[in-house]
C-alpha cells in the first residue's frame, strides 16, 4: 500500500517554521535598515547577515556548549540546515572568520533597533517612580590566549557593563571591557538625562555626582555607610517607616573630595541590614528612594537568568570583537524572548516558556522530517509499481 501525504500534513509543514520564524519575526522589519555586511576582499561572503544572527541565535536558544556544537548542528541537523544554516553550509573556518570579524556594526544597529520595539509591547512598570535604569558589571572568564582580557596573574576575565531597564526589565545598553577595567567611568555612558541610574556603592564618586547632576542626570546610589557628611538640612522622617535618616547633605572630606553640590541621603534598614543611599531625586519620599534601590536587584537576577539559560558566557570567539558579537547576540535573542512571551502569553521571560519553545521548534522539526520521509517513501512505492 503506498503511502500517501494527507492535506493535514500539508498544513503542518505550513506550521513547520512558525516557532524560530515566529520568534525573529520582530527583525524582518530592521533588517532593511541596517548597514550592510561585506565581504573583505575579493571573496564572497559565505554567511549573510541574518544567517550569522540566526545561527547565533540558535546557539544561545538552543543552550550549546560550543562553537563547534553548533556548527555540528547546523551541518547534519536537518531542521537547521534547512532553516538557519547558510543554504551552501558554511565551513569552520568561514564561521569563526566571520564571528571575529564582521558584523559587530550591524549588531549593535539591530539591538539599538530592537529595543524600542520591545519597550513598546512590553507593559511599562513603576512609572510613578520615573525612567530607571541600573547599572553593574559581570565578569566573563576567558581563556590565557586572549591576550586583551587583562585580569590578573595567571587569570584572564572580560567584563561587560550593562545598562538594563527596570521600567521594562530589559537590557538597554552594553560595554565590553577587560576585566581590570573601571566601572565608574563607563556609567556616565551608560546613564542618559532624564533618567535615574540605581547604583551599588561600588560607584560611589563624589565627583560624578556633580557631574550627573549638571548633565541632568539622576542617580540613587548606595554609599558607604562611612562616608563623611556635612548636613545642611534634615527633612522629616514618617513614624513607623524603615527609613531612619533623610538629609541634605555635602558629602566627602573639605579640599580633599567633598561634592560642590548638596544631594539627598537617606538611610534605611531591612532586617539587619543597614542601607545609605545618595540621590538627586527630590521629588520622591524617602521610602520611594528605599524602594527604587531594592529594583536594583533585578539586574543581578538578569545576569543570572541569562548566563544559565542562554549559556551567553560559553565563548565562541576569543578576540574582544568576536566576543562583543556573542553578547550582543545574547541581548538580541534575550530582547525577541521578551517581545515573543509578552505577545505569545502575556508574561514576563521564563525558563518554562523558553523549554515550551524549544520543544516546539523540536516538534514541528520532526513534523517536517515525517512528512519528508512519507513523500520519500511515497515516491519510492510509485517508482516500483511503474516498474512492475
Amino acid at each position: 500500500m503506498p503511502y500517501t501525504i494527507a492535506p493535514q500534513n500539508q498544513k503542518r509543514k505550513k506550521k513547520s517554521k512558525k516557532a524560530f520564524h515566529q520568534l525573529t519575526k520582530p527583525l524582518k522589519n530592521i533588517y532593511p535598515n541596517i548597514s550592510p555586511l561585506e565581504a573583505r576582499g575579493d571573496r564572497p561572503l559565505q554567511m549573510t547577515l541574518e544567517d550569522q544572527l540566526n545561527s547565533l541565535i540558535y546557539f544561545h536558544l538552543e543552550e550549546h556548549s560550543s562553537g563547534r556544537h553548533l556548527l555540528q548542528a547546523l551541518d547534519e541537523d536537518d531542521f537547521v540546515r534547512r532553516e538557519i544554516a547558510p543554504s551552501a553550509g558554511i565551513q569552520k573556518s568561514s564561521f569563526f572568520e566571520a564571528i571575529n570579524n564582521r558584523g559587530l556594526e550591524q549588531f549593535a544597529q539591530i539591538f539599538q533597533a530592537l529595543y524600542p520595539k520591545a519597550t513598546a509591547v512590553l507593559p511599562p512598570e513603576h512609572q510613578e517612580l520615573g525612567d530607571l535604569l541600573s547599572i553593574d558589571g559581570s565578569l566573563i572568564d576567558a581563556v590565557l590566549s586572549m591576550q586583551w582580557a587583562d585580569y590578573r596573574d595567571g587569570s584572564k576575565k572580560a567584563k561587560v557593563h550593562l545598562g538594563f531597564d527596570l521600567n521594562h526589565s530589559i537590557p538597554s545598553r552594553i560595554f565590553l571591557t577587560d576585566g581590570k577595567a573601571d566601572e565608574r567611568p563607563l556609567a556616565s555612558q551608560i546613564m542618559a538625562p532624564g533618567q535615574t541610574a540605581v547604583l551599588d556603592r561600588y560607584y560611589q564618586c563624589h565627583k560624578n555626582f556633580d557631574l550627573w547632576q549638571e548633565q541632568k542626570k539622576y542617580f540613587v546610589c548606595r554609599i558607604k555607610a562611612g562616608t563623611t557628611k556635612k548636613v545642611l538640612r534634615t527633612l522629616e522622617i514618617k513614624p513607623g517607616s524603615v527609613v531612619f535618616y533623610d538629609a541634605l547633605c555635602l558629602l566627602g572630606t573639605p579640599g580633599v573630595n567633598q561634592t560642590e553640590k548638596e544631594v539627598r541621603v537617606i538611610a534605611y534598614r531591612v532586617g539587619p541590614k543597614t542601607y545609605w543611599i545618595a540621590t538627586n531625586r527630590y521629588d520622591l519620599t524617602a521610602e520611594q528612594i528605599a524602594t527604587i534601590y531594592k529594583l536594583r536587584w533585578n539586574i543581578e537576577v538578569f545576569f543570572g537568568w541569562w548566563k544559565r539559560h542562554l549559556k551567553v558566557y560559553h565563548l565562541i570567539a576569543r578576540s574582544a570583537y568576536g566576543l562583543m558579537v556573542q553578547i550582543l547576540a545574547g541581548l538580541i535573542t534575550y530582547l525577541l524572548l521578551a517581545i515573543y512571551c509578552q505577545e505569545q502569553f502575556g508574561e514576563k521571560v521564563s525558563i518554562k516558556r523558553v523549554r515550551q519553545l524549544r520543544i516546539q521548534i523540536r516538534n514541528q522539526a520532526s513534523c517536517v522530517e515525517n512528512m519528508e520521509l512519507g513523500l520519500s517513501l511515497n515516491l519510492n512505492q510509485h517508482s516500483i509499481a511503474a516498474k512492475t
